[in-house]
């Protein structure tokens, strides 16, 4: 099973938000880790009038009350017993970029996932990137991104978590093969289906075989197929039931129905496989799958060595 120490989950303390503190604090509860909140007190994005009053974040950032800033979000998902129980802490940092100040909070405490929520907007989105999508990129561990309007798999009591489906989109890369090891955790912890889809580029199964194999080589679909078999561990067969998928035409359109069809609860997918982290005018596949997913994603990076400055003891 993976292990996953620290959480750190980005709010701006809106009701909205409040929702990736609820998956933030079922995560915490079942990997027992601590939780870290995190308010940027400067992002255009975060600090406004409608989520709370400017003068209240500066006075709690100077008084030292920043973990009061944060108990109202706790306690709409926690009782009270299990809240004086809760491992965590609240962060108040400063910045103008909000993503480059979530990334390098991460970074700075060292932690092994981040919870946050998207808006959803796929204009502007399209156009400028989002900051949901700007952490992702480059993040120093593995980001779970979640939206208003998604499957759920955390009731309000945060310690309920139904995952019954997980899909990996696998390239065959390195990035989908970490993908597949956060996926075969989750399947294994929650008995949940496990699902590989591999997507071959359009026209791929229709056209001569031997426009790209030898006589003798395999059909891309059968070798695919073939390859999807073995790549998960055959011990994973004994406790999780596994699907595996290839289909041909654009990755995240792929993706993107084989989860509405299937009702995939967890997309969990490589941030740079050759074929699901290409950039391309307007976002690469993995931006494209989180805008437009219908349950959370988890965009799967390698975790980053710790910075000597983030070593440091004060």
């Amino acid at each position: 099973m993976i292990d996953i120490k620290k959480i750190l989950c980005p709010t701006d303390l809106s009701t909205d938000s409040d929702q990736a503190i609820r998956y933030a604090l079922a995560l915490a509860t079942a990997y027992e880790s601590r939780l870290i909140l995190c308010y940027c007190a400067n992002g255009a994005e975060l600090a406004t009038s409608a989520t709370i009053q400017r003068a209240e974040v500066d006075y709690a950032f100077m008084r030292g009350k920043t973990r009061e800033l944060f108990e109202g979000s706790l306690v709409r998902f926690l009782e009270p017993l299990k809240f004086a129980e809760l491992n965590w802490e609240g962060v108040l940092i400063k910045g103008t970029d909000v993503g480059d100040a979530i990334i390098n909070t991460a970074s700075e405490h060292a932690v092994d996932l981040i919870v946050m929520r998207s808006r959803r907007r796929p204009h502007r989105a399209a156009i400028l990137g989002s900051i949901a999508e700007a952490v992702c990129r480059s993040a120093p561990c593995p980001v779970l991104v979640t939206h208003s309007d998604q499957r759920e798999w955390v009731g309000n009591q945060n310690d309920n978590i139904h995952i019954q489906r997980v899909l990996v989109p696998y390239d065959f890369s390195d990035y989908s093969e970490l993908a597949l090891k956060y996926a075969l955790s989750f399947a294994q912890e929650y008995q949940a289906e496990l699902h590989l889809l591999h997507v071959l580029p359009p026209h791929t199964i229709n056209e001569p075989e031997i426009a790209w194999y030898p006589v003798t080589g395999e059909a891309a679909y059968h070798k695919a197929a073939r390859r999807l078999q073995k790549a998960v561990p055959s011990e994973a067969h004994l406790w999780c039931r596994i699907k595996h998928a290839v289909s041909e035409g654009y990755p995240y359109r792929e993706v993107l129905t084989y989860a509405e069809k299937n009702k995939i609860d967890l997309i969990s997918i490589g941030a740079h496989g050759a074929g699901f982290g290409m950039r391309a005018l307007f976002g690469s596949n993995v931006d494209r799958v989180l805008r437009q997913a219908p349950c959370p994603v988890l965009v799967a990076r390698p975790l980053r060595p710790n910075s000597p400055a983030s070593q440091q003891t004060p």
